[in-house]
């Protein structure tokens, strides 16, 4: 590391920092702010949330013992300046990398991430279940969750906190709250009621007066009703928390938690409180660099620095999220009954154009995916048009939704899935490669999905034409490819495959953004005087029944080339159909492994899993060698 990072270089572990003055913690923390901006700069990765908390993390490792105490981040991805301070400060310049270390936690990545998570809202639910974990076990840590007032919004963490004030157990909670302004309630006032209502010697007082009236012999119910209503009247008047007092979860704040020395004074003076209390702390998202401050939304997640060539390549082929957004915002315009919904994605879904051109027809719900499911199909029920964006990852979350609230209902919501395949430096925990099986498994509805931006277009004029029952379409992250904006719009026949090439003995069919690998690799064995027939199996459900039957019976071998996992893939069906005919091809399924895959770029994912042209077409040469007898 530079010689700039003087103090940072001396912290290998949270033990390093617990010796330092306040002086060197400042410094400490714009070290760690410094180094995340250079580092982050250069590999991409989120940078605005991370900065906003790097106070809390050091106040975090200053007063706690991690990881005899445990620290749980929601979702994780603020969570940089933590791996830093826990041992991997010169393995942050491999963060999102292939090979290197997550942007989320991950267990097996250190002692110190302690729950892993790549979806928001699931914080407090694991702290209530580490905090029971640690009673029965006769244990006397702290469980620490660490929640964004965005997570807070997901249904999880009201079931969570629920759970958690029924059970009355002793853990913390630290809503961080980095709206772009600072609330009038962090200033000196607030400053000094924090100081009261956190001091020691204040929560003993207000323990013992609690003992001494239920020893009273009479009255002390009316007294300490009289006390609570006290102590109520003055919190609705200074303090935004009563709600979650009156859900047996103590609540102080809201102070500066950018405030390095009041974030460490107040953790020390509420760290023993023995029942279960949330601190509400104002944070500042980016803080540190300008650019972030200003736009922390940009600067949520961004790219590696650019390389000669890359701007050139991202002018010419836009992503498929920015042909839907373009497309629905001009059918929008159109069809009145069109509305947009969407889970706190409206720019990572491309909808930012369409709630600028519609804003009373676009609703941006929160991180409260079952919720938008349901939302949409009541207003499909009343006549609208809802076209719900969210990423295939995300969806997951809202399955039983989908089945009961959407499918059973035959409700015509169009969805369109985002990030649908592997999504590369987000890692597993994002990459959307379920969907078609576990939309596939519900009765009734249609999945499709794209080869190109001029066949998404058509698939949404599709969709908005069907009213039997839900209309899914997934996509990658990744370009369009092919999209001229001259073609018009058409519907195409629900089910209906399209044959791209007519060949002999071999056919290659693909799934979305497979198509364009596939006819690379028919292009290759091209070259060695094969021919394929090419299929574009658009349709993953229905699927077009009598075009395979057709092609099972009049090829010898049959590719399927599709990124999904194979459990449930279009692959695996038509390999029954195969099955159960006579004289049918022998399929080979190209798809995702049964397992996990890390993070990495697209391209180093895609040949991990050996879904490349080249590996496609040495297996095809493989297969027909065998079958000459000559390899």
């Amino acid at each position: 590391m530079s010689d700039k990072y003087k103090l940072l270089n001396t912290i290998d572990s949270p033990k390093d920092l617990k010796v330092l003055s306040e002086a060197k913690l400042l410094q400490l923390c714009q070290e760690i702010r410094a180094y995340t901006i250079e580092v982050v700069s250069e590999t991409g990765g989120h940078l605005a949330p991370t900065l906003g908390v790097v106070e809390l993390s050091v106040a975090l490792h200053k007063v706690f013992d991690s990881p005899k105490d445990k620290i749980i981040w929601d979702v994780g991805h603020q969570a940089y300046a933590h791996k830093i301070i826990t041992g991997r400060r010169d393995a942050l310049k491999t963060i999102r990398q292939y090979g290197g270390i997550s942007g989320f936690c991950k267990p097996n990545e250190s002692e110190h991430d302690i729950y892993g998570a790549g979806h928001a809202s699931t914080s407090i639910s694991a702290g209530v279940g580490f905090a029971i974990a640690r009673d029965l076990k006769g244990e006397s840590h702290q469980i620490i969750s660490v929640i964004g007032d965005g997570a807070l919004t997901g249904g999880l963490s009201f079931e969570g906190l629920n759970n958690l004030g029924s059970l009355r157990t002793r853990m913390m909670i630290i809503l961080n709250d980095n709206e772009m302004s600072i609330s009038p309630n962090v200033g000196a006032m607030a400053k000094y009621l924090s100081k009261i209502t956190t001091n020691p010697l204040y929560n003993r007082v207000r323990e013992e007066l609690w003992k001494i009236t239920g020893k009273l012999p009479v009255g002390k119910s009316t007294i300490r009703t009289g006390i609570k209503k006290i102590e109520e009247s003055l919190k609705n008047l200074l303090v935004p928390g009563v709600i979650f007092d009156e859900m047996g979860i103590r609540y102080f704040g809201p102070i500066d938690g950018n405030d390095l020395p009041l974030m460490i004074e107040t953790l020390e003076n509420i760290k023993d409180i023995n029942t279960p209390i949330i601190l509400h702390i104002i944070t500042k998202k980016g803080l540190g660099f300008t650019e972030a401050e200003e736009n922390p939304s940009k600067f949520h997640g961004i790219g590696p620095a650019a390389k000669p060539g890359d701007e050139t390549t991202r002018k010419v082929v836009p992503p498929f999220l920015n042909i839907f957004g373009e497309e629905l915002t001009k059918l929008a315009t159109k069809d009145k009954r069109i509305v947009a919904v969407t889970a706190a994605m409206r720019d990572g879904t491309g909808l930012s154009g369409f709630s600028e051109k519609h804003p009373d027809r676009f609703y941006d719900v929160g991180i409260a995916e079952g919720h938008a499911v349901t939302f949409a199909g009541a207003l499909a029920s009343r006549g609208l048009r809802p076209f719900v964006a969210i990423y295939s990852t995300f969806l997951q979350r809202a399955y039983d939704m989908l089945v009961h609230d959407i499918a059973v209902q035959k409700l015509p919501v169009i969805f369109m899935l985002d990030r649908a395949g592997l999504v590369g430096e987000d890692g597993p925990t994002h990459h959307g490669v379920f969907d078609l099986a576990y939309l596939s498994s519900i009765p009734g509805v249609v999945v499709a999905s794209p080869r190109n931006g001029e066949e998404l277009r058509h698939l949404m004029q599709t969709a908005l034409n069907y009213t039997d029952g839900p209309f899914f379409i997934r996509y990658p992250k990744a370009s369009a490819e092919k999209n001229r904006k001259t073609i018009k719009s058409k519907a195409l026949e629900i089910g209906k495959w399209e044959t791209l090439a007519e060949g002999q003995n071999v056919a290659i069919l693909a799934v979305g953004s497979m198509n364009g690998i596939a006819d690379k690799a028919a292009a290759i064995i091209g070259s060695e005087g094969l021919k394929a027939t090419r299929i574009d199996a658009k349709f993953v459900k229905p699927y077009d029944a009598q075009r395979l039957k057709q092609i099972l019976t009049t090829h010898s071998n049959v590719f399927m080339v599709e990124e999904n996992n194979y459990p449930g893939s279009l692959a695996q069906t038509i390999q029954a159909v195969s099955a159960s005919l006579a004289d049918s091809a022998c399929v080979y399924a190209h798809t995702l492994p049964d397992e996990f895959v890390t993070h990495g770029s697209r391209s180093q994912l895609l040949a991990e899993v050996k879904l490349t042209p080249e590996e496609i077409a040495a297996s095809i040469l493989r297969v027909l060698a065998k079958e000459t007898g000559v390899e």
